[in-house]
């Protein structure tokens, strides 16, 4: 098929948007490691779970033998509101960067919450509300899922609280409004609103925190307050799960319009959007019935996978949370305070961490002024502000397009553009004023997150 057989912006119809979440766990011959206890160091059963997450949820994050979860009505009429979302041929950056490449990008940033997260936080929220909660609690970097869980929380009127990495609650202020809009609560962590954030403080003075940090404050107010539970955007089996929506669109677009992906592309920071792309298409990799190259694209500040390592390890900096196996910087690494405030997270979803292990997918690290490079190009000639988050992405992508301008190959390329960045201009203002600057963890630096890792043989 030839480009211009390809509409600019593939949309499908409503009928065409997933009933179902794809659980790839289900063909997984390895299965990600279970989490285990903080304490104990055995796998979590339901019940240990239960004072942290909601019933439904703790399900879901168990099970890995079913390919094909339902999604309740309630959520799929909630889906209604800007799903499907479209798939766009990259037509104009493909003609700037003069390549054979094909590109195409799946754009989840037309919703209110400006980003895909909104796909997990109703489902959360929707389960919380369905156990009969009070509210929840939660964490967020840059602040699109502290803002998407806001909005499906107001929606189902329950309580949130939000504890916002200090960095980007300090960088980010219209996003804490739209939060605060939505009826959440905004605390910068670390706090000094509990023992947890309280400590951290003291142990790190001037911190501008971590997603480390917050999760650990927040775990803490859920579970020291009757009628709440502790929700999370990002890593868990229940989140790539949720997420699958993206990906499921996406291979239905492709499927239509005979469009077969060569290279399939996301940014990596703790997984979900990832997760959710990829689904899909390690599936078909999974049963033999297709191949894709699959990267992922991370921050260098923050390089989890491309020079983290596989093992055991807490959650969170407070050390309260379950402990995951999956490619980890150490509990105790804390980033730089780069932009790109979602990716700034010390571990990968132990869905990605095993698949990478397995060498289903590969993982690149790419310096925030060479993203920012990428997402301004992209805008100037697709008209969308990407997130700094999305760049990565872009920048990954443009990359395998020029790839494909020096040999000569005809590649096609399909990767996720997860939100916009239009409440992320104090980052445009550093890079246009030529003041953004790029910071590589060193070994020594990585080396003192790794002495922190428990050794746990399971």
């Amino acid at each position: 098929m030839s480009k211009m057989d390809v509409p600019y912006k593939i949309y499908l119809d409503e009928s065409e948007i997933p009933s179902t979440w794809y659980n790839v766990r289900a063909d997984m011959k390895n299965k990600p490691a279970p989490l285990i206890h903080p304490g104990t160091h055995k796998p979590l059963t339901f019940e240990e779970m239960r004072p942290i997450f909601c019933d439904e949820l703790i399900k879901q994050e168990l099970d890995n033998e079913t390919r094909d979860v339902p999604i309740p009505e309630a959520i799929q009429n909630f889906y209604r509101m800007y799903r499907p979302s479209p798939l766009i041929h990259a037509e104009f950056l493909e003609k700037a960067l003069d390549t054979p490449a094909k590109i195409f990008y799946k754009f989840e940033g037309s919703n209110t919450s400006g980003s895909h997260k909104l796909n997990s936080a109703i489902a959360q929220a929707y389960y919380a509300k369905e156990q009969g909660l009070k509210g929840v609690t939660t964490e967020t970097g840059a602040g699109q899922w502290g803002t998407a869980l806001s909005m499906a929380s107001a929606f189902f009127g329950i309580d949130c609280k939000v504890f916002m990495v200090k960095v980007s609650y300090e960088q980010k202020p219209f996003r804490r409004e739209v939060m605060r809009t939505y009826g959440a609560s905004v605390t910068p962590s670390p706090s000094m609103d509990t023992e947890i954030g309280k400590k951290i403080n003291e142990d790190n003075p001037g911190t501008t925190g971590s997603l480390g940090c917050a999760i650990s404050e927040a775990v803490e107010v859920a579970t020291k307050t009757e009628g709440y539970r502790y929700v999370l955007g990002s890593v868990l089996n229940q989140v790539v799960l949720h997420q699958s929506v993206i990906g499921m669109e996406t291979m239905t677009a492709c499927k239509k319009y005979d469009i077969k992906p060569d290279i399939v592309i996301g940014c990596a920071g703790g997984g979900s959007n990832l997760g959710g792309l990829i689904s899909p298409f390690v599936g078909e990799k999974l049963r033999g019935e297709a191949d894709y190259r699959i990267i992922a694209v991370e921050p260098a500040s923050c390089p989890s996978l491309t020079r983290g390592k596989f093992a055991y390890d807490y959650a969170d900096l407070g050390m309260v949370c379950p402990m995951a196996k999956m490619y980890t910087l150490g509990h105790g690494f804390i980033p730089s305070a780069n932009h790109a405030g979602g990716l700034r997270y010390h571990g990968m979803s132990p869905v990605l961490s095993q698949l990478y292990h397995d060498g289903l997918m590969e993982a690149v690290s790419v310096e925030q002024t060479s993203v920012f490079e990428a997402a301004t190009l992209f805008a100037r000639t697709e008209g969308i502000l990407p997130a700094p988050e999305s760049g990565h992405a872009i920048r990954a992508a443009i990359d395998e397009a020029l790839k494909c301008k020096e040999s000569g190959e005809e590649k096609t390329i399909v990767f996720g553009l997860t939100g916009t960045g239009y409440f992320d201009m104090k980052a445009y203002e550093q890079f246009n004023d030529g003041t953004m600057t790029d910071r590589m963890p060193t070994d020594e630096e990585l080396e003192k997150g790794f002495a922190g890792i428990p050794e746990i043989d399971l």
